[in-house]
């Protein structure tokens, strides 16, 4: 499982035209999924994303979780995180999960972050999506399963 983590002043997702999901403070997510990722892993990295300590506190140091600030997540199923380049100039897929797997999975991670009390604004698995969002420092994390879960 990988994500990548914008910290957001603002984030949205528009599919056919519409508004489908909006935020104020808190984290776009892209997040993508592998054949070997178990719900246990997606718990996992749930619970690692709810603690993460990346707003800034009073005195601007950054010491505050999405709990702490009470923000909300823009979930976006994302398989091109499995890219791989390393052969030619077309990526391959190979690597992401099958859909049947991975869209259960990020219906499941969508429910973990709610059961954690956080607001989970989503796009829809497989559509075609606009994307926007008000990158806030910027900051942005890459979280990878094998790392955090496994490391």
């Amino acid at each position: 499982m990988r994500t990548v983590i914008q910290r957001v002043s603002e984030a949205s997702v528009t599919i056919d035209g519409h508004v489908h999901g909006d935020i104020g403070r808190g984290y776009m997510i892209l997040v993508g999924f592998e054949d070997a990722d178990t719900e246990e892993i997606v718990r996992a990295m749930c619970a690692k994303i709810s603690k993460l300590r990346i707003f800034d506190d009073d005195a601007g140091k950054m010491n505050r979780s999405i709990l702490d600030v009470q923000g909300a997540i823009l979930s976006i199923s994302q398989f091109t995180l499995y890219a791989d380049c390393r052969k030619g100039n077309r990526p391959s897929f190979s690597g992401s999960g099958s859909p049947v797997h991975a869209e259960a999975l990020y219906h499941y991670f969508n429910d973990q972050l709610r059961y954690l009390t956080i607001p989970v604004e989503e796009g829809i698995f497989g559509a075609d999506m606009k994307v926007r969002l008000l990158n806030d420092g910027p900051v942005t994390i890459v979280l990878d399963s094998k790392e955090i879960v496994h490391g």
